[in-house]
């Protein structure tokens, strides 16, 4: 039936142009943005995988962040460390040099006294961020410092932190408060170091750094210092040597952890990255081609909306015949 009042052709012709151009629409956005997922109303499951996915690798880009910190304060306490043992080094040469009979040990002495100044400069100065692993003058000990060093998400949605954690007790060097916990300023016993220890105590210290530990000789030397004393010396010196190696490699081994995790943290958020991107990303091949498609349709769709338009005029002329 062919009616004036209801033009079914060009309802339908409508109705085909409105999907197309819905269609053309959401094609372009997904172009222009390059996402075929922007909103939760594109596919809400996915939408909320990848923004819960960005969140963590926004956390974890904090995490890089405090294992450059991190990795910075290692290093400086490391770049210390190495050159007190240098230093030590030269100590315990001088007082190897001692041991030569007719040297003048005054004079080795004052060596040794700008040698030990040198070494609380470098204690001092190995800061970074306002915190020292090497040197304290406060009343409590430094303790443990921790590194931020991931960021997680378990199964079951809920998320943690995991640290790396080091025991400053193991490089201390000089305390200022409590000689007992300074390396240079504790006291160490010699006879404990001989093959045959005696069983009775020769306790002696590097650095008197205002609270000289009881019961316990200096390591200073002058022309009355016997060579039974300066062998003990020698040997306290060579033991706080062994201890400061052990203590700088412990920095090694933590600088080349962080450096593990930084390149985990890097490759994990790429990772992400790249899952997210599945999920949400638009492949802008398939979209250019529909696109053509669609735009093709579009063009039809206004054809055929024109033709059926024109079924009332053919009528207007079946009357005017």
């Amino acid at each position: 039936m062919t009616s004036i009042m209801t033009n079914a052709a060009a309802m339908a012709a409508l109705q085909t142009l409105r999907s197309i151009n819905r269609n053309l629409e959401e094609t372009q956005n997904r172009i222009s943005s390059g996402y075929r997922v922007e909103t939760a109303a594109d596919n809400a499951a996915y939408w909320s995988i990848a923004t819960t996915m960005r969140s963590d690798n926004t956390a974890l880009s904090t995490v890089q962040d405090a294992l450059g910190l991190g990795a910075a304060k290692v290093d400086t306490a490391y770049a210390a460390m190495d050159t007190v043992i240098d230093l030590m080094s030269e100590v315990k040469a001088k007082l190897v040099a001692a041991r030569e009979p007719g040297v003048d040990k005054d004079k080795i002495n004052k060596e040794l006294t700008q040698l030990k100044e040198q070494l609380v400069s470098a204690a001092q100065s190995a800061s970074f961020s306002g915190e020292n692993w090497l040197y304290n003058n406060a009343p409590a000990a430094v303790g443990v410092k921790s590194v931020v060093a991931s960021f997680n998400r378990s199964a079951d949605g809920s998320v943690s932190v995991t640290t790396l954690d080091y025991d400053t007790s193991t490089s201390i060097l000089v305390d200022v408060v409590d000689p007992a916990r300074g390396m240079l300023t504790k006291a160490v016993n010699a006879d404990v170091l001989q093959p045959t220890p005696t069983g009775v105590p020769r306790n002696f210290f590097l650095i008197d750094a205002g609270a000289a530990p009881a019961g316990a000789t200096e390591i200073e030397i002058d022309d009355t210092t016997t060579d039974a004393q300066l062998d003990d010396m020698i040997s306290v010196v060579d033991e706080l040597i062994s201890q400061l190696t052990d203590s700088a490699s412990t920095l090694g081994a933590i600088t080349s952890r962080i450096e593990m995790q930084e390149g985990f943290v890097a490759n994990l958020m790429d990772v992400i990255d790249k899952g997210v991107g599945r999920l949400v990303d638009a492949d802008m091949n398939e979209e250019s081609t529909r696109l053509k498609a669609l735009q093709t349709q579009q063009q039809l769709g206004i054809q055929s909306l024109s033709i059926a338009n024109t079924t009332s005029e053919n009528i207007l002329r079946l009357f005017q015949e």
